[in-house]
């Protein structure tokens, strides 16, 4: 266990891509089965130990301590599994730092009743920051900078294989992974699982316009957006997704490879072809045409369930971008052009209400498809993907191949008016802070942002809150309304579950406007202007 917690703290504190891959890698290779297998599930979110809950972890520190002091320090700290950490009393006698795989493998076969004894001894036998690793594992969320994909980059450069190899098969392997590690250490073949409608690693995009020259219209070259070299479509606003049927078996997954066909069994009715098809995950729109907002979208999303009247209500659909398989043959090396003659021939053939096709925009000129990403035919439409007709379809980010041209995003000026600490490394900083604009004589909150922001910003916005509070409610600090926020996003739409009325996308911090006074910041009605009509 100390190795994992040993592991964990080096990766928090380890700001590069490369450091963090160095030190994956490292683990992997000296780490014994199935501890390593073990983390490797704790790092992907394969973990899952239902024997307790946050709420009973808490419950623990509280009979370790003073309630009221411990909610004080939590209030100060941020993060549960910090203050805990750091505050646990332990308690004399013959405890001891077991193996990951024990720790594992026991609350896997513990029951509610037991578990808190157990979380309880562990914690008396480690170390600050050993207790802090136990308790990130138990409840999951680690915020260490470390994604699925990374962890699954390392066990590639541990392997000295191509990361497709390890997508491919990932959805048939079952953790602690020793058949994996095997193959990766050259000991065995490589596995392989019986998986039916296979994932296959997507291929993405790059913005055509660096985030930092997005207003200078001379990052953009008018020699590389030619109707014989790129085809151009629709960048609708929903969810990447990859659609495989194979047989009877019918599979939905997310761009990273998660398995979502559970959340939405009406589209998987739908899929009456047999291959791989990669799209965009919708909800249509109530006259039945067009495509409904995203956050219509979003109440599908991570449900466990769902249910007749939500299918009815929120209807699912995938609007098809390309091809992977056509339930004989790889079709991932042929061109765009190609493969794009192949699905409009599947679509035409097997299209139902839960499968079309996106329709190709009409290259002509630079100048004529700005006008198409700044106005779009519908507000769903974030702006345009280019492709270029004679690209391969390759797993990653290749460069030259497809770029993303999304619209400029719109701006607005709100004040800052509550704050709450981060997590992870931030779990010292007041970095989550909502906003507001003015309704009347008064201010109403109208979203929250976490990231835009440079790290001396932070600092700066962590101290105006520190001497700046005026109210506390909970783990959330009230401020003297006196900074305006710039804030960017993508998207607005009406939302009932928002005290405003209104529901941004993908709000972030564009920059902080010391200069400007609260009084001057925008009003609610700015922001219903510029909602789609």
């Amino acid at each position: 266990m100390q190795e994992f917690a040993e592991l964990l703290e080096r990766l928090l504190l380890t700001p590069s891509r490369n450091g963090k891959l160095q030190l994956l890698t490292g683990y992997f290779a000296s780490a014994p089965d199935p501890d390593r297998g073990y983390a490797l599930a704790s790092l992907t979110g394969e973990l899952d130990l239902k024997s307790i809950k946050p709420a009973a972890i808490r419950t623990l520190a509280e009979e370790r301590m003073d309630p009221v002091l411990f909610n004080m320090s939590y209030d100060y700290v941020g993060d549960l599994a910090d203050t805990i950490s750091l505050v646990w009393k332990c308690e004399r006698g013959a405890n001891r730092t077991p193996p990951l795989s024990e720790i594992v493998e026991t609350l896997e076969s513990a029951t509610r009743a037991e578990a808190p004894r157990l979380v309880a001894g562990w914690l008396d036998g480690l170390d600050a920051t050993g207790r802090w690793a136990l308790l990130k594992l138990i409840m999951g969320g680690l915020r260490i900078g470390v994604s699925a994909r990374m962890a699954k980059m390392a066990l590639a450069d541990f392997g000295n294989v191509d990361i497709t190899e390890i997508e491919e098969i990932w959805h048939g392997l079952a953790v602690p992974y020793e058949p994996l590690f095997a193959w990766l250490e050259g000991k065995t073949g490589r596995p392989s699982p019986d998986i039916s409608a296979p994932f296959r690693p997507v291929m993405l995009a790059h913005p055509l316009v660096p985030k930092a020259d997005r207003d200078n219209p001379d990052t953009i070259d008018p020699t590389l957006i030619t109707p014989d070299r790129f085809a151009a479509e629709w960048k609708y606003d929903g969810v990447r997704i990859q659609a495989s049927v194979e047989g009877t078996v019918r599979r939905i997954y997310t761009r990273t490879g998660d398995d979502i066909s559970h959340t939405f069994p009406d589209v998987l009715a739908g899929l009456n072809f047999q291959g791989t098809l990669d799209g965009e995950l919708l909800i249509r729109a109530e006259d039945g045409e067009g495509v409904a907002p995203f956050n219509a979208l979003q109440q599908r999303l991570n449900r466990k369930t769902v249910t007749k009247r939500q299918m009815e209500t929120h209807p699912a659909f995938i609007r098809a971008y390309d091809i992977l398989h056509d339930g004989t043959r790889d079709l991932r090396a042929l061109t765009f052009r190609e493969r794009r003659s192949v699905l409009e021939t599947i679509v035409t053939q097997y299209g139902t209400a839960q499968l079309d096709l996106s329709p190709l925009v009409p290259v002509t000129s630079l100048q004529s498809l700005d006008a198409f990403r700044m106005n779009p035919p519908a507000p769903e439409i974030e702006g345009l993907m280019l492709k270029r007709w004679d690209s391969a379809y390759v797993a990653g980010r290749p460069a030259g191949l497809w770029y993303k041209w999304k619209r400029d995003p719109f701006l607005v000026d709100a004040v800052l008016l509550y704050a709450q600490r981060g997590h992870g490394k931030r779990s010292g900083f007041y970095s989550d802070f909502t906003f507001a604009v003015w309704k009347g004589e008064n201010l109403t909150p109208v979203g929250k942002a976490y990231f835009g922001f440079t790290d001396e910003e932070l600092k700066e916005l962590d101290k105006f809150v520190r001497e700046n509070t005026i109210d506390r409610f909970g783990p959330v600090r009230s401020v003297t309304p006196k900074i305006v926020l710039e804030v960017a996003f993508e998207g607005l739409q009406r939302s009932a579950r928002h005290k405003s009325g209104l529901a941004m996308r993908f709000p972030r911090i564009n920059r902080i406007r010391w200069d400007k006074p609260a009084e001057e910041a925008d009003r609610l009605e700015t922001l219903e202007a510029m909602l789609p009509e």
